[in-house]
């Protein structure tokens, strides 16, 4: 696995807009929160990392020239000792609470939804996912004010164990120029993709819910 970039920012940081952009600077797949519904035999390989049980990155991201978001970005620092040369991208909402607004709106009804019986696939992939926010975001993350607590902390555990030469640290507004001096590459001439808002988001996950009922 050589990960040109690692993925520090939480879900709903602008994470799917720098999925597409950091494929078309690296010219290679990254990884994201999607890569795991279109791969449902990784949730139990994720699950595994969750449990530690598990630290076998190349089978989950051999294929990536990037990582963004959940899940991966819970295992930033392993995923950057294990990739020296990447650069680590910490994407960021401009305040705690601007982040659990986007929050409230996509991954917290999700995660709390009523799934029908033959949706076994996305059941199993919440639980991993719902194991995941407790031991690596906060088992409190329903709670707005733990939860908000809990991205401040990641976001600043970050910036402080991160050498500065190594550090991204950027926010959906700042488009191409940081990345891609990071990465020594010219700066496209389209726009910076914008991707994923919570209309998006939210038909996306009923477009899955109605692709398992089905099956």
């Amino acid at each position: 696995m050589r990960l040109k970039v690692v993925g520090a920012g939480l879900g709903r940081t602008g994470t799917e807009s720098l999925k597409t952009a950091l494929e078309q600077l690296t010219g290679g797949p990254c990884y994201h929160m999607f890569e795991v519904f279109e791969h449902p035999e990784s949730v139990a390989m994720w699950h595994a990392v969750v449990h530690g049980e598990s630290d076998d990155w190349d089978a989950l991201m051999g294929d990536y020239a990037a990582s963004v978001d959940w899940p991966a970005s819970a295992y930033w620092l392993e995923l950057s000792a294990a990739n020296p040369d990447a650069i680590i991208l910490l994407s960021s909402r401009a305040t705690p609470e601007e982040w659990w607004g986007s929050m409230e709106k996509t991954i917290v009804p999700t995660l709390t939804m009523d799934l029908p019986p033959e949706a076994e696939g996305l059941a199993a992939h919440r639980t991993m996912v719902l194991d995941l926010f407790d031991r690596r975001l906060t088992p409190d993350w329903r709670d707005p004010e733990a939860a908000m607590a809990a991205y401040e902390r990641h976001n600043e555990r970050v910036r402080r164990e991160v050498p500065p030469e190594r550090l991204v640290d950027w926010r959906p507004g700042d488009g191409w120029e940081p990345i891609c001096e990071a990465l020594g590459v010219d700066v496209p001439s389209d726009p910076f993709p914008h991707k994923n808002n919570s209309d998006e988001f939210q038909a996306n996950i009923e477009s899955r819910v109605d692709g398992q009922t089905a099956a």
